[in-house]
């Protein structure tokens, strides 16, 4: 479970990198959009949230 969380919370960061990036290099009209704004701010969401859950677990040792 550790390495799906791990790509989860790199995938919905890298989307917010790039949200964040695209606005700094088009326009600060991006900001204004109200779906461009919800999507950000659902990925960095989720990314929050992948990452808290991939420091909370603890890792379980398979069954001899």
């Amino acid at each position: 479970m550790k390495a799906y969380l791990i790509v989860t919370a790199t995938v919905f960061g890298l989307l917010v990198v790039a949200h964040l990036w695209r606005v700094v290099a088009e326009s600060t009209r991006l900001a204004g959009d109200p779906f461009f704004l919800l999507i950000t701010l659902l990925s960095a969401a989720l990314c929050v949230w992948a990452c808290r859950l991939l420091f909370t677990t603890r890792a379980v040792s398979p069954p001899a």
